[in-house]
């Protein structure tokens, strides 16, 4: 009978009014927090650029970097990329979160599990990875826009002139480059690409995959484990978890996601401005992980870390928390 009120008491997360406010929810909650200087810096960083990599390792060369941008090329510089990260992010965040409701409750109704109880950390993490990998798929070229507009700087090589959102996705779209020789295995893959420009927009979307699969499960495995283990789950007012209980649990969440996955976002970075700092190179991103290790060792899969956390550690707790406290006005 518990069950059987449990599961009454929920929302029907099948149907069309939930789904639709479920991605409404996780679009203005993806909105909530944007940190543009430092997550341009971040990039900086994990893409080598030459002219910001002497500020690289620590958080005060991070704030050096913006001081730098800032005399340099004034405070629009700061916010360069912003305008495909604001295209980007709310349709990322409705992606993921309505997926990631629906693909919990399918796991649940499959499994037979209609409490929290009964809930295994398998199913979050499953849900959580596939919902991640889902979001990329549909917004990745937004993501590749982004950090080459980021990128370019007027000391970097490239053109003095700042790239539009046009521009940059035209520049994509153009590019032209030989397989290493040490990568055979990428000459099939640039058959595809050369008969299918657009599959440019995808570069690093193999590095991507296999790093949103940690980051994304871990993220919402984190969430519901320490939800469901640490805070009250009932219907009334006095049981329900404060908001700042939700901000503190979704950047622990965050942090925990952030550290496990960051090789591969260093990675996917290298291999997204590519096209820039290797113009006549198609490196795979096995090649592209050799060349990391071969310059900064391990440390260089981690660097940028620390302004990572200024990044993710707020935005994953206000967007869990925001998430969260709508939904429960749904």
């Amino acid at each position: 009978m518990n069950q059987v009120a449990a599961s009454l008491a929920q929302p029907d997360k099948q149907a069309m009014h939930y789904i639709i406010g479920s991605s409404l929810v996780g679009g203005i909650s993806g909105c909530v927090v944007l940190v543009a200087p430092i997550d341009r810096v971040k990039i900086l960083f994990q893409t080598s650029n030459p002219h910001y990599q002497k500020y690289a390792g620590t958080l005060s060369g991070a704030f050096r970097a913006c001081s730098s941008i800032y005399k340099e090329n004034g405070v629009r510089c700061l916010f360069q990329g912003h305008s495909a990260t604001l295209i980007r992010i709310f349709p990322y965040a409705a992606i993921k979160f309505m997926a990631y409701d629906v693909i919990h409750d399918v796991c649940s109704f499959l499994s037979l599990c209609f409490t929290e109880e009964e809930e295994t950390n398998a199913r979050r993490f499953f849900a959580g990875a596939f919902s991640g990998t889902i979001s990329v798929f549909f917004t990745y070229p937004l993501d590749v826009i982004r950090v080459r507009m980021a990128f370019h700087s007027s000391v970097s090589g490239s053109s003095s002139i700042r790239p539009s959102f046009v521009s940059a996705a035209r520049q994509i779209y153009i590019e032209k480059a030989r397989p290493s020789s040490s990568a055979p295995e990428i000459l099939i893959s640039k058959q595809w690409i050369y008969r299918f420009p657009a599959l440019k927009l995808y570069r690093g979307f193999t590095a991507t995959t296999i790093g949103i699969v940690p980051y994304a499960g871990v993220s919402f495995l984190s969430w519901r484990f320490l939800h469901s283990t640490l805070l009250p789950s009932g219907n009334t007012d006095d049981e329900r978890p404060m908001p700042v209980a939700d901000l503190a649990i979704g950047a622990l969440s965050g942090a925990l996601a952030l550290t496990v996955s960051y090789p591969f976002e260093v990675i996917r970075r290298r291999m997204q401005v590519g096209g820039l700092t290797r113009p006549n190179r198609w490196l795979g991103w096995g090649e592209t992980a050799r060349e990391i290790l071969n310059g900064g060792g391990w440390r260089g899969f981690y660097v940028g870390l620390g302004i990572g956390y200024l990044k993710v550690i707020p935005t994953t707790a206000v967007t869990f928390m925001v998430w969260q406290s709508a939904k429960r006005l749904l």
